[in-house]
């Protein structure tokens, strides 16, 4: 659907008039996920009798879809009573969870009491008990499984039984008579073998789990290795406690880049457009004062070298500062990614320093050849062009080892590693970068 202000604007009018039947007609296939984008377009006025023209499938599909502030708002407006039994009963365990979760303690009470089915309030208070950022907070209950000591007959009668309550069904999971995961079964096995056949015959051993403690980035790295769709939890005796499919990874994998993002970006906090001038502040200023104290720092690092008697070494600060941050970014941007893919799991540091030394080394000695080239064809000064030319290769030498080294060391001790790409860097890369730059400027120009 194209979302013009024009349909925008027309589905307004029919809201507001009254035409009810035509605005049914044009959402009667209209995707959760294309509603939410109208919900977020409409004024607040009618957004209530929009969402109130699905059915309570749709609704509770369409409110996951929204941003957490616009769901809030149209949440205020439902009892409790509609929340737990028709909201709530129209999503999987995993979303039911999330959602009572961003409901104060009060509200949340209310709702949980309110539940009619008490299987399903029990299996929703025991998803609340994970953590969010673990393999428990992000696993589902609902899942199809058998017993290996079934016949296939027993275990058709049985799938069929539990497929009534799952929206789909991914895998087939393989239990012990303690509910311990052995394995999966296979629905070509269960077609392909006689009724009488056990499933402790068919089932395939191999299967690749994740315990409900585990953190979810962890998860998302093994999702991804291994291009799974499903994965599933147990606890720590081996038992099925539920599974993850990969819609839930993508979140995961979502919500940590915009957070390395920003915090590449100097910002300290997860923080969104829509929140306050108080946070948005409380989250930038912190790396914008560590900027301004290097940017002091720097300053005064200029007053030392007495640049008001050597202007011409002042016409290059930007250039060594440049190059510095841009390849002390990069290194690091590098390393943050390949710990983030766990690639750099039999790497040691000093293997990866003197990898990114040789990359510093051949890209440091390629632009300084190049300035002092164009620094001959500019007619500058041969001294002042060395000068240049041997700091830009010893700051982008200095960059590349800085770059790499931060991270890796912040990493280790279990410091979020995406600090080391944002102003910590480039901020730093300044100050030592001017300081190898006035320092080679004294030894060669003798100021």
């Amino acid at each position: 659907m194209d979302l013009t202000k024009e349909y925008i604007a027309q589905l307004e009018e029919h809201l507001a008039t009254g035409q009810l039947d035509s605005v049914k007609e044009d959402i009667a296939t209209l995707h959760p996920a294309d509603a939410a984008e109208i919900i977020e377009e409409l004024d607040e006025e009618v957004v209530a009798e929009f969402f109130a023209l699905f059915d309570d499938e749709r609704s509770a599909d369409i409110l996951m879809e929204l941003e957490e502030d616009t769901r809030e708002s149209i949440v205020s407006q439902l009892t409790t009573h509609e929340i737990a039994n028709e909201i709530l009963y129209n999503l999987d365990s995993d979303d039911a969870a999330d959602f009572i979760a961003e409901l104060d303690e009060e509200t949340k009470d209310k709702v949980i009491d309110e539940i009619e089915d008490i299987e399903r309030a029990k299996t929703i208070v025991d998803l609340l008990n994970y953590p969010e950022d673990t393999a428990g907070g992000l696993m589902a209950k609902e899942l199809i499984r058998v017993n290996e000591n079934w016949s296939v007959l027993t275990c058709v009668r049985e799938m069929r039984r539990q497929a009534e309550n799952i929206e789909e069904v991914h895998t087939v999971y393989v239990v012990d008579d303690d509910e311990r995961l052995v394995g999966t079964l296979s629905l070509k096995k269960l077609l392909t073998n006689s009724t009488k056949t056990k499933v402790s015959q068919i089932f395939n051993p191999t299967v690749i789990s994740v315990k409900a403690a585990m953190d979810d980035e962890e998860v998302a790295v093994i999702m991804q290795k291994y291009d799974l769709v499903v994965l599933p939890v147990i606890d720590d005796l081996g038992r099925l406690l539920g599974r993850i499919t990969i819609d839930d990874v993508l979140d995961v994998m979502k919500e940590e880049a915009e957070r390395d993002y920003q915090m590449a970006s100097g910002i300290s906090e997860s923080v969104e457009s829509s929140d306050d001038l108080l946070r948005l502040t409380r989250a930038r200023l912190p790396w914008l004062l560590v900027g301004m104290f290097g940017g002091v720092f720097a300053a005064q690092l200029l007053d030392l070298f007495s640049l008001e008697e050597n202007g011409r070494m002042g016409l290059f600060i930007p250039l060594i500062a440049a190059m510095g941050g841009n390849v002390g970014v990069q290194s690091a941007a590098i390393i943050v990614q390949s710990l983030a893919n766990e690639t750099l799991k039999n790497s040691s540091i000093t293997t990866k320093l003197g990898k990114e030394f040789g990359v510093g080394l051949l890209n440091g000695a390629i632009i300084s050849v190049l300035v002092f080239g164009l620094s001959q064809l500019l007619g500058w000064e041969i001294l002042l062009a060395t000068t240049v030319s041997i700091a830009l290769f010893a700051v982008i030498i200095f960059a590349a080892l800085f770059g790499t080294f931060v991270p890796l060391v912040l990493d280790k001790y279990g410091v979020d590693p995406a600090l080391a790409t944002g102003p910590f860097i480039t901020t730093t890369n300044d100050v030592i970068g001017l300081c190898i730059y006035f320092g080679i400027g004294k030894v060669i120009l003798g100021f």
